[in-house]
């Protein structure tokens, strides 16, 4: 990062800090929204939500766009809806990266604190490949999974082209790779402020000499991306890989706590250990983690699923965790709550006991926190809903 830009960034982090930045209250606030419905728009389904509150107050609202149905493989595009009042209406569907056959998806969408823009990080991969076929190495380098970035200057209107970053945020011996999904964090306060940090996993190949390669093709592994100038260049933060079969770190959210640190929250697809949720914290804005992954086990109620975690401002205010609550089914969306920094987590409230599968947090405004989550009412991918409560209740 250039001296100039150091100094206009830590101006403008110490003048107008992200959370500061959000809009005050525009009560009243409709109590939710559905940015998308499955089968509308030319889309069998619509999947994977993700989404952020710019500067202005605007909230974009990802996903993926799925053309064949609801599987992860085929023709899916990433698209996003704007909403300039709370996320009560939203305007058109706009397509941000074209799969035109191919599959584009995992959005992790972050504002840049100095300028404002929207940068959009995703993966993509050929349109018949599937993620068992690519963790195996059975797919050619052209049609297995690649990593890019895409910046909109003006509010999440337009977005510039995807321009692939996987050189430098992908070893070769990499197979499988996913980034979020979710927003991704930009640090507001410590040395690293300005940093945008994404979470994402990602699968190797078997070890040479290995004689248990069905195992070690399920591996997963957890990983995070960094940048210091606003999304141009990126590199590798701190990557764990252990494979000892207690813990397989598999999509990922993260959160900057008040004091600085960054907390990281994964799904765990597979481990040894109780339960279905890992966290780690770390103190040097994702660069290496404090400790490896750990079971946590006061979200023992998460089944194997995505999940969101975001840090509300204010004094004494609580992390949030967002994710079905039926340990063997995706079911009843909930929030959980934490004053320690990640260390433990309470129910806070239950959205709804119907199906329900990924989400994302999203704070809306000063007062609001919305809950952009997949629902409906016999399976949990009929609709993305926007579920808006109040700070004050949470």
């Amino acid at each position: 990062m250039s001296h100039l830009r150091r100094t206009l960034l830590a101006t403008a982090v110490l003048l107008t800090p992200f959370a500061d930045a959000l809009p005050a209250a525009a009560a009243p606030h409709c109590a939710s929204s559905v940015p998308y419905v499955s089968g509308r728009g030319g889309y069998a389904s619509f999947r994977i939500p993700a989404a952020v509150t710019t500067g202005r107050g605007t909230v974009l609202a990802f996903a993926e766009g799925r053309h064949d149905g609801p599987g992860d493989t085929g023709d899916i595009d990433i698209v996003v809806r704007r909403s300039t009042d709370g996320g009560c209406t939203w305007g058109p569907l706009a397509v941000v990266a074209h799969g035109d056959g191919d599959t584009r998806g995992n959005p992790s969408p972050v504002v840049d604190p100095l300028t404002g823009a929207v940068v959009l990080v995703s993966c993509a991969n050929g349109g018949t490949a599937t993620e068992a076929q690519i963790m195996r190495g059975e797919v050619p380098p052209e049609q297995g999974r690649r990593v890019y970035v895409q910046h909109s200057p003006d509010d999440g209107r337009h977005f510039t082209a995807p321009r692939e970053i996987t050189a430098s945020v992908k070893p070769p011996s990499w197979r499988w790779y996913a980034t979020g999904p979710g927003h991704a964090v930009a640090l507001t306060r410590g040395p690293h402020a300005g940093r945008l940090v994404v979470p994402a996993n990602h699968s190797a190949a078997p070890q040479a000499g290995s004689s248990d390669t069905g195992r070690e093709f399920r591996h997963y592994g957890g990983h995070a991306l960094l940048s210091d100038d606003g999304g141009r260049t990126w590199r590798l933060g701190f990557v764990e890989e252990g494979y000892d079969g207690a813990t397989n770190v598999n999509e990922t959210t993260a959160a900057q706590l008040p004091d600085g640190r960054l907390y990281f929250n994964a799904r765990d697809q597979g481990g040894g250990i109780p339960g279905n949720r890992l966290d780690a914290h770390s103190r040097d804005g994702g660069r290496t983690l404090d400790r490896p992954y750990a079971a946590q086990p006061t979200l023992a109620d998460v089944p194997v699923v995505q999940g969101s975690v975001l840090q509300l401002d204010g004094p004494g205010a609580p992390l949030l965790f967002s994710a079905p609550s039926r340990p063997t089914a995706r079911q009843s969306m909930a929030l959980w709550r934490s004053s320690d920094g990640g260390a433990g987590f309470t129910r806070s409230v239950t959205l709804s006991e119907q199906p329900a599968a990924y989400s994302d947090l999203v704070p809306v405004d000063r007062e609001t926190v919305g809950v952009l989550y997949e629902t409906g009412a016999k399976g949990p991918y009929e609709t993305i809903e926007l579920r808006l409560l109040p700070v004050a209740g949470l």
